[in-house]
């Protein structure tokens, strides 16, 4: 099936807004090559294997809640038959750029997470609204394996609101102004599941009577602002079917750049902490060089175990650059003088780098000194155009600096249950026998 990808209008706003959103997203990507997972519960863990994080509806019904500590139930998950995932990002990361392209072979999107993604519907294509929802789900179904929900609203709000009641009610669904299921959904939602509230926003509107999505509606605007800021009185005039949520709203430039993780186990020596620094620093250099910035200074963190018998602490330093920067190699250097600043000898169990002071590459003017850069530094710049190349096409940590240390270094995180990178590894594609 085809449809007719309507462009965006100059001035004008959808007629139409759909929201894809995947079902369980992490659990179905493993779903995809364990098919014998399938009405089964499935459960998938957070960095260093600590909490869940993903449940499939089958975990839900026996009782378990996202946020839940794995250590304090990894037994009874193996009682009940609950089969558990170790976080595996790059496998989420392509599947989740797949099911986007399959998105994008039928109509234009606007990505808003790893897993969900808005599709503007101009007159062609809102013209036949439940037939591009319907072929949306199906090709992402058929392609990819994924299991989708669609929901189709007048605004993003109420197409959020259609996505969250069609995972009750139908695959696809469309709610349409004035229509009878568009009033008993308002009416059986609560307002801390409408998008754009919060949990202390809804405790607010309760204490004054609002209690569910249709009250949040018909409440007036005014009041609205008062008690909900801007935010909230938006959130009230998409419910009425009026557009004001993300429209003419361009991007907060970047200003900081934060890549932080707890480590495996706790760190002590100043040398393990300066290979972990290094890490955060490669990935930081590449997400920098994605977006063409540059960063200004870096600063280092540290802390130790919130929940250890010592009391919690942490250090930190900052470096700045002489002018802005987006080379690993100059991070690198930045993180050790850092580190050797504030460096005191304790069980670290998290740590981190931050760059700051970002601006964009091509638009600022360079220094007399840049002008006139050494031949190093050059070679430097083309040494990080042909890392990213690598790096992209085969993986992250195809090439790396030594300064990271071994990839099974102590102090990498935990993944224990973690399963193969089926779609971007060579050495652990699939097998069937």
């Amino acid at each position: 099936m085809s449809f007719m990808r309507s462009s965006q209008e100059p001035g004008k706003k959808p007629a139409l807004w759909a929201l894809v959103d995947c079902n369980s997203f992490y659990c179905s990507c493993e779903r995809l090559f364990r098919p014998d997972l399938g009405g089964k519960p499935v459960a998938v863990l957070s960095n260093n294997d600590g909490c869940l994080i993903a449940l499939t509806p089958e975990a839900k019904a026996l009782g378990y809640k996202m946020g839940d500590i794995y250590f304090h139930i990894q037994h009874k998950l193996k009682q009940d038959g609950v089969t558990v995932f170790s976080s595996n990002y790059t496998l989420y990361g392509d599947i989740s750029a797949r099911v986007m392209r399959v998105m994008e072979s039928l109509a234009p999107i606007d990505q808003y997470s790893i897993d969900e993604a808005f599709i503007p519907m101009y007159p062609a294509l809102a013209a036949q609204a439940q037939e591009v929802g319907q072929a949306v789900h199906d090709r992402v179904k058929q392609w990819v394996g994924m299991p989708v929900r669609v929901g189709i609203g007048a605004t993003r709000t109420l197409a959020k609101l259609a996505n969250l009641w069609a995972k009750k009610m139908t695959r696809v669904l469309h709610l349409e102004l004035g229509s009878a299921r568009l009033e008993e959904c308002l009416e059986n939602t609560p307002t801390v599941d409408v998008w754009g509230i919060g949990r202390r926003q809804s405790d607010r509107l309760t204490r004054c009577g609002i209690h569910n999505a249709r009250q949040l509606r018909d409440m007036d605007v005014d009041r609205a602002l008062n008690l909900l800021t801007v935010v909230g009185q938006r959130t009230v005039l998409e419910l009425r079917g009026l557009q004001c949520i993300m429209e003419d709203e361009a991007p907060v430039p970047r200003k900081t750049l934060i890549n932080s993780r707890s480590f495996g186990r706790r760190v002590r020596r100043k040398e393990d902490l300066a290979e972990a620094l290094a890490m955060h620093c490669a990935i930081s250099g590449e997400r920098l060089r994605a977006e063409g910035l540059e960063a200004s200074g870096l600063a280092v963190h540290m802390e130790t175990s919130r929940h250890g018998d010592r009391p919690w602490s942490e250090i930190g330093a900052s470096v700045r650059f002489p002018f802005p920067t987006s080379l690993t190699s100059d991070f690198i250097r930045a993180a050790n003088e850092a580190l050797g600043k504030c460096y005191k000898s304790a069980d670290y169990m998290k740590g981190g780098v931050m760059l700051f002071g970002i601006v964009s590459k091509d638009s600022r003017q360079l220094t007399l000194a840049e002008v006139c850069a050494s031949p190093e530094k050059t070679r430097e710049r083309k040494l990080m155009e042909a890392m990213d190349h690598i790096n992209d096409k085969h993986g992250r940590d195809t090439l790396h600096f030594a300064a990271q240390g071994a990839n099974n270094a102590f102090w990498r995180m935990q993944r224990n249950l973690m399963s193969r990178r089926f779609t971007t590894r060579w050495d652990e594609l699939l097998t069937v026998r």
